[in-house]
């Protein structure tokens, strides 16, 4: 079978690069290789569902503003035979970071950098945290920044909404796992683990945790990582006022959901390994400590349930890489290495590849930073301040 392109790996990301591959005014065909039809393992439907433009990197700003345009407009643009292919429940509750005294002057700098790319953010002083948001306790902060337009989603909703209008546009999904990957000549050749092979004149890593392994199949050292982190739902019978998504400078990190509220506090100590484990002590021993210190309403929280899902950590500094691999394989593409923010960068990503795939390079947000090229001349593009 031969493809145009073939995209390993139909999570959030994947889809959204056949999304915009199929979508584009002269569409290749597309193969989307997915191992995991049902997504028990994919961290896209494990996700918090978090968007926000609350970064000092423009290019992030800047895929966050396409991302909530995007979502915003969603049922349309994935609609089906005339009905909308997926609901994701887009809640523009807003986000809101907080910082002690030490750590101010970055956050002002990342605010004046977000206002200067039309982000409505606010800067709050601890007396405007008190007013805004009386149950946190402010004693010991120094400011915040709060983005009243930013909010959530439904993960699963976003997936699910992505590969059904991808498939409807001509994508062909195909239930299997690539096992190796020859490139000795222009075209490659994908070997199934079912013992079938597909010739392809581009190929899209777009695997999360899993795109080291892919890369090392044509010998490229993507420096990506699977690290566990956990999602906790968790109640309490205290009033709080309505809150934002609330992410602290210790990575606490929740939102209100339903009748309760969903987060935690990720570890990035965490061994690095494909481990779903569930440790069910991580909650009372690190995140009600965290959530109790800063809202006394939570001291009486009751944690309803846990699930355990990987970031595709990017161990050089945190960034994504999107691109390929420039004067080695440049047919050979990838986006991965998110590090927790590849739903809310989807769309702009899947754009961004099929801009590099059809175009020849990108049209609508440069990223080109955020290349391999980078870590091959050890210059890592960091964010500064809360990630």
């Amino acid at each position: 079978m031969f493809y145009d392109v073939a995209v390993i790996g139909g999570g959030a990301i994947g889809s959204s690069v056949a999304y915009f591959l199929r979508g584009h005014p002269h569409p290749p065909s597309v193969a989307v290789i997915e191992p995991d039809p049902l997504y028990e393992l994919a961290s896209t439907p494990r996700a918090s569902g978090g968007v926000r433009r609350l970064f000092s990197a423009p290019e992030n700003i800047k895929m966050s503003k396409f991302g909530i345009e995007f979502f915003t407009s969603f049922e349309r643009r994935v609609t089906v035979d005339g009905a909308p292919a997926a609901a994701i429940e887009w809640l523009p509750q807003g986000y809101l970071f907080i910082v002690p005294p030490h750590d101010v002057p970055v956050l002002e700098e990342n605010f004046r950098l977000q206002q200067a790319h039309g982000v409505n953010v606010v800067l709050l002083d601890r007396n405007g945290l008190a007013r805004h948001f009386p149950s946190m306790r402010v004693d010991d902060l120094g400011a915040g920044v709060w983005s009243p337009d930013d909010g959530w989603l439904d993960p699963n909703g976003v997936l699910q909404g992505l590969r059904r209008k991808a498939r409807a546009l001509g994508a062909e999904y195909i239930a299997d796992r690539v096992v190796a990957i020859d490139v000795a000549d222009s075209a490659h050749t994908l070997t199934l683990a079912a013992g079938d092979t597909i010739r392809t004149a581009a190929t899209v890593n777009a695997t999360g945790a899993w795109a080291a392994e892919v890369c090392a199949m044509v010998g490229m050292p993507l420096p990506v990582m699977p690290m566990r982190r956990f999602e906790h739902y968790f109640e309490t019978p205290a009033t709080i006022e309505p809150l934002p998504y609330v992410k602290d400078s210790n990575r606490l990190a929740f939102r209100p959901e339903g009748r309760g509220y969903s987060g935690g506090v990720p570890d990035v100590g965490e061994p690095r390994g494909f481990n779903f484990d569930v440790d069910h002590g991580y909650f009372e021993r690190v995140v009600w400590p965290a959530l109790a210190h800063r809202f006394s309403g939570f001291e009486a929280v009751k944690c309803k349930n846990t699930w355990a899902g990987l970031y595709d950590q990017n161990e050089f500094d945190g960034n994504p890489v999107i691109g390929a691999w420039g004067g080695r394989l440049d047919n050979f593409y990838v986006a991965a290495g998110f590090s927790g923010h590849g739903l809310m960068h989807a769309p702009a990503t899947g754009r961004a590849i099929a801009e590099l795939v059809i175009d020849g390079g990108f049209e609508t947000i440069d990223l080109s930073r955020l290349g391999f090229e980078r870590i091959e001349n050890n210059t890592p593009y960091p964010e500064r301040g809360i990630i």
